[in-house]
């Protein structure tokens, strides 16, 4: 294990029920670098990224065998505390989900459930940083108070990055998170990953080709349940190895 990995799956295999959503599956997540995840619907990105902060625990049924390593320990391990594994491993999620609350206690929340902040000063501190880490600061720094559904879709995706970002995770997972936004609004995302990178480890599932190749450094294609091909974003879409890789980037299916 160096430094260079920050998460390391092997031999990973998830089912549900009697399905079988991920076969064998094994690659390392580099520190500091974005990894995008690609393939067809069904095809088990979602089911991996959700591994990772061991989200699918909370889906009745789920069975989940092999390690993912987070800094060398697997924390799939009996002793792990999970709640500590998913702060350390944060999520946003394909549809921006804000809480009925203002803007300032959104970002606020995973804080004072935690109890992790004493003084209000701090607080706002600490909400002022993230809003600013997720790009946003300048544009609700003057409405702070005011609902979180009054955001347009693509700043409430920016302040639910946000609210993960104020617990400093090490690990940012996104899950499609530009799929319901306008193309000015994905933009915003996709250059707010190049920011947040050299802080974080982040992993996105994207569907969009022409996104994980804009915004990734590294690139795994899923089919079936299996990771096909992984390998650096311009290897895998300019000279991939598995002409099942090949057919998919060029659009030949999925």
């Amino acid at each position: 294990m160096t430094d260079q990995f920050k998460m390391t799956v092997r031999n990973l295999n998830v089912f549900y029920g009697k399905n079988q959503a991920l076969k064998e599956v094994g690659l390392d997540i580099r520190t500091n670098k974005v990894t995008a995840l690609i393939g067809p619907s069904g095809c088990g990105k979602s089911t991996f990224i959700r591994t990772l902060n061991r989200m699918n625990d909370i889906i009745p049924g789920v069975r989940v065998e092999g390690k993912v390593l987070l800094d060398g320990q697997n924390i799939y391990n009996g002793n792990v505390n999970v709640t500590e594994i998913r702060r350390r491993v944060g999520m946003v999620f394909q549809q921006p989900n804000p809480f009925p609350k203002s803007i300032f206690e959104n970002v606020a929340y995973g804080l004072r459930i935690r109890g992790a902040v004493k003084k209000n000063s701090d607080l706002a501190e600490r909400v002022e940083r993230a809003l600013i880490d997720a790009a946003l600061w300048d544009e609700v720094k003057d409405r702070l108070h005011s609902s979180a559904f009054n955001l347009s879709g693509g700043q409430q995706q920016r302040l639910c990055i946000a609210r993960a970002l104020v617990i400093e995770p090490e690990v940012i997972l996104l899950d499609e998170p530009a799929s319901s936004l306008d193309p000015m609004a994905t933009l915003k995302i996709e250059e707010l990953l190049q920011e947040l990178k050299h802080r974080y480890t982040i992993v996105i599932v994207t569907h969009n080709m022409q996104q994980a190749a804009r915004v990734s450094d590294w690139t795994g294609f899923f089919l079936m349940g299996e990771i096909i091909e992984y390998n650096e974003t311009a290897e895998i879409f300019t000279r991939p190895k598995d002409k099942r890789t090949e057919d998919y980037v060029t659009g030949r299916f999925g």
